[in-house]
């Protein structure tokens, strides 16, 4: 009688179904893990049963036993745990550049790195539907290649659209095509952006990902200008408002100092604060000058004064 091929993948699915069915509330006997065994066509013993989970153990795997008249085993600790996955959920859920489609796709996929019970959990705190999402599919492989130019040290060259009234996209600059040296990517305002070198405006610029298609890597090199060389995104990205480019200046600014978090939310908690009276603050920054700048000050009316430059 010739042996049953899947009882060589009997370890494999015995971690299968420990990982699938169960967790800290949700707990399997020997009998359960035989019975699940059956539906993949495999029989087994229960001797054989307590060698694979020692096996299993010895590997790596964290699985515990609640000792009673029929022992329970159930994995304790996975590489995520549920509030990990719960965070990742959210991060997802919340990205307007990740679309419906791949949002859901992606959170299908986090679930199955828990038991399915708490997978459930995760399901219930999935709101994606009514989220502002991009409508570009192509997201995905646009950052794939972003990514490799830059560790490959290569420019890119894409296509970049804007939407009319009619909520139809557009090609701007009648379909040219841009080239460009990508030097980093920046989550920024709900958005991902590329920031890069462009050689028509000969400065770095800003694209928003999600409004790139036919993304392609060249065989040209990267164009690095002084001022990209030792790139710091961090640095960059206190200086820039809503990712507008323009002009840095070294600004001075004087607010009141029930705004000592906005500002340091803003530009991080390195910022110098220079205490200029009882009720107010100054700080000086390195900013890039622009209408969003200027924008997010007059939000704060007359509790921020520009004191340098004039």
């Amino acid at each position: 009688m010739a042996a049953n091929p899947n009882l060589k993948l009997k370890l494999l699915y015995i971690m299968k179904i420990l990982l699938e069915k169960t967790d800290e509330n949700h707990k399997l006997t020997v009998n359960d893990i035989i019975i699940e065994l059956e539906k993949y066509d495999i029989t087994a013993e229960r001797k054989s049963i307590y060698s694979d989970i020692e096996i299993l153990k010895v590997f790596g795997m964290d699985i515990l036993c609640e000792r009673s008249r029929a022992n329970q085993y159930y994995v304790a600790s996975r590489e995520f745990e549920l509030p990990e996955l719960k965070l990742l959920v959210d991060a997802v859920q919340s990205s307007k550049f990740i679309t419906h489609k791949k949002s859901q796709e992606l959170i299908n996929k986090i679930g199955k790195l828990t038991s399915v019970h708490q997978a459930k959990e995760l399901d219930k705190q999935v709101l994606v539907d009514r989220r502002v999402k991009t409508m570009n599919e192509s997201i995905y492989y646009n950052v794939d290649i972003l990514h490799r130019a830059i560790q490959q040290n290569k420019q890119v060259q894409f296509k970049y659209f804007k939407y009319t009234v009619d909520k139809k996209m557009e090609l701007r600059r009648d379909g040219e095509i841009y080239n460009a040296s990508p030097y980093a990517l920046s989550w920024s305002n709900e958005n991902y952006y590329l920031i890069a070198y462009y050689d028509r405006y000969d400065s770095i610029s800003n694209f928003r990902v999600d409004r790139m298609i036919n993304v392609e890597l060249t065989d040209q090199d990267r164009i690095l200008v002084d001022k990209a060389k030792d790139f710091n995104i961090a640095d960059y990205s206190k200086k820039i408002f809503n990712m507008f480019s323009g002009k840095t200046q070294k600004v001075e600014l004087e607010f009141d100092n029930s705004l000592i978090n906005v500002v340091i939310d803003r530009f991080g908690q390195d910022v110098f604060i220079n205490k200029k009276t009882k009720r107010t603050f100054c700080i000086k920054v390195d900013v890039v000058v622009s209408r969003t700048f200027l924008g997010w000050l007059f939000m704060f009316k007359d509790k921020v004064k520009i004191i340098s430059p004039n």
